[in-house]
């Protein structure tokens, strides 16, 4: 589309659509004679309007398209086509390039000069996209720490990720594969994924085969983010490479395979499990992340509220018994378990644990990794722990009856049991347990308490704004008092990639089992039964913590509702409007 003419000024478009006021464009503009700062800038700074709005204005206007510039949405290498001074003058940042268009953010797109000059020195089609111009100088001079264009990575950049346990040398093709690949994109494309996925505190990493690139995505705060998108042409030595490294079969390519790695990167050590799977395309790939460094073997900082975490240690406290952690997979209870390990640790116990996999190593832990191809399952290892003089067990996943059997028997003489659970509720894990043929009458004596979680994504402290939810929003959430209520967003900035969230928190439902609730568990009662009684006798539940997060602060409204189910099928009406348990005014 041919760009326009007409110069669109900032302060005009927001005033024309009622944005801001003339009175505050004046002040804001007088300010600007005496610091010469750009007026976006400015404006968004003082909250009067997002970077956003002022886009999608200008653009509107303009009749082109707009964006506001973020890490990860623009190919730093791209620079060396004009050059950073002559992008600075022109106000121009190169984006990305598609054969002979080259897509360039610009403070003034509608200049026709600036485009005639952009396609000379680049010999490419020019297609102008509208961005702030602050935030194209800063992305300049971001653009100065960028890998050369004839790399992936600088060679100070590459030094920083240091293999500790590689491949040995006899390993299938490793000497061909490091011939041609040394001093290739290829190694230093890989460890740069590895570097930015670490940096951003990602979980996970995507290599995924497409029809036109090989597509690498990262999971941040539970969200997958495209990260980058090489030539399809180098996707099977970029997984040939991984797979390398975590001591894999690169000439299998038609079954699934696992590995692992640990490497050192920002300092510290950082162990990766990877995963391959065969698909139409090619080989996708999946890396996970465990650093030590983020690992979080403290309560208090999960996230739980004072009532659940006393309720928690208390459960802990007891000196035998079983202690369920539930939710869906990667709802945090592993941490949680560990977090619970490390209240228990003490040179005066004997802890042993089963697990598939041991994600991270614990002090004063015996740690027993589960491999079937072998026969050692959690049952079998179970059975030999018990020979082993143990004080505390823990469980990494209770799958099947025998295990869970094992398990209830080991709490029944003496032993602490710790094990995770796939349920919805803590209520539910009774039904689950007894569903694998469980005998009710066992399992009274043996449950103490059941932990059920979710993860809630919390709001970035950079572009924190109060907010009213939509009238559905506080009915679904239960707070139909008419009291007016405000909460907390992100608005979304480049700090959290406008996604207005940075960082995720645990909410908890506790249940401790009480003589009341055994005496139920013995007669087999359902577990609607089972909630009921247990939520009358004080007891919470995930959508009411969830909504108590969002009242205190920690997260919005729109996310505790989304990660948590509804109360309307299995709990009694409230009083006034609030959620079940301790209403929020009482929250501390």
């Amino acid at each position: 589309m041919k760009p326009l003419q007409r110069k669109v000024r900032i302060g005009d478009a927001l005033v024309e659509d009622g944005l801001i006021t003339g009175e505050q464009l004046a002040q804001v503009l007088e300010e600007q004679k005496q610091t010469g700062r750009f007026l976006g800038q400015m404006l968004v700074e003082k909250k009067l309007v997002t970077g956003q709005t002022i886009i999608v204005a200008l653009a509107k206007r303009m009749g082109i398209r707009g964006c506001q510039l973020r890490r990860g949405l623009f190919d730093g290498q791209l620079m060396d086509l004009i050059g950073r001074e002559e992008a600075k003058r022109l106000k121009v940042l190169p984006m990305f390039k598609i054969r002979d268009m080259l897509t360039v953010a610009m403070a003034e797109p509608q200049s026709l000069p600036s485009i005639d000059r952009l396609r000379q020195m680049t010999g490419c089609n020019i297609r102008p996209i509208l961005a702030l111009e602050n935030e194209i100088i800063e992305a300049i001079d971001a653009s100065a720490d960028s890998a050369p264009a004839e790399g992936f990575l600088s060679a100070g950049e590459a030094e920083q990720v240091e293999y500790v346990e590689d491949a040995p040398d006899d390993e299938a093709g490793l000497g061909n594969l490091e011939s041609a690949e040394a001093s290739s994109p290829v190694v230093n494309l890989v460890n740069r994924v590895l570097l930015r996925a670490i940096k951003d505190t990602a979980s996970d990493i995507h290599i995924e085969p497409d029809m036109k690139a090989t597509r690498i995505r990262y999971r941040v705060h539970g969200i997958l983010r495209d990260l980058m998108r090489p030539p399809a042409g180098m996707h099977s030595a970029i997984v040939s490479r991984v797979k390398v490294c975590g001591r894999m079969d690169i000439a299998e390519r038609r079954l699934p395979q696992e590995g692992r790695v640990r490497l050192q990167a920002e300092g510290r050590e950082i162990d990766l499990r990877i995963s391959s799977m065969p698909t139409v395309l090619g080989e996708k790939i999946v890396i996970r992340i465990l650093d030590k460094q983020r690992l979080s073997v403290k309560l208090e900082s999960l996230g739980f509220r004072q009532r659940a975490l006393d309720s928690f240690l208390s459960i802990l406290r007891r000196p035998y018994g079983l202690v369920l952690v539930t939710g869906p997979t990667g709802s945090g209870k592993t941490t949680t378990l560990y977090s619970a390990l490390s209240v228990l640790r003490s040179p005066e116990r004997n802890i042993m644990t089963v697990e598939d996999p041991v994600e991270y190593q614990l002090d004063l832990i015996n740690q027993i990794q589960v491999q079937e191809s072998i026969g050692m399952t959690f049952a079998r290892a179970l059975r030999s722990i018990l020979r082993q003089d143990p004080d505390v067990i823990m469980v990494g996943e209770i799958r099947d009856e025998l295990t869970a059997r094992v398990a209830v028997q080991a709490a029944l003489t003496g032993h602490v049991v710790l094990a995770t659970l796939h349920t919805n509720d803590a209520a539910g894990s009774v039904a689950r347990l007894v569903d694998m043929g469980i005998e009710p009458y066992l399992l009274s004596g043996a449950l103490n308490g059941v932990v059920a979680q979710r993860l809630v994504r919390t709001i970035c402290p950079n572009c924190l704004e109060t907010y009213q939810p939509a009238e559905s929003l506080l009915r679904e959430a239960r707070l139909v008092d008419g009291a007016p209520r405000t909460f907390n967003r992100g608005a979304g900035c480049p700090h959290c990639y406008d996604s207005g969230f940075a960082g995720r928190a645990g909410i908890y439902e506790v249940m401790e089992i009480g003589p009341e609730l055994r005496r139920m568990m013995r007669r087999d009662v359902s577990t609607q039964e089972l909630r009921e009684v247990w939520l009358k006798r004080g007891g919470t539940t995930l959508r009411h913590e969830g909504v108590l997060a969002a009242i205190e602060g920690r997260t919005s409204l729109e996310e505790a509702l989304s990660v948590t189910h509804s109360e309307e099928e299995h709990c009694p009406a409230s009083s006034a409007g609030e959620p079940h348990g301790e209403p929020a005014a009482k929250v501390q």
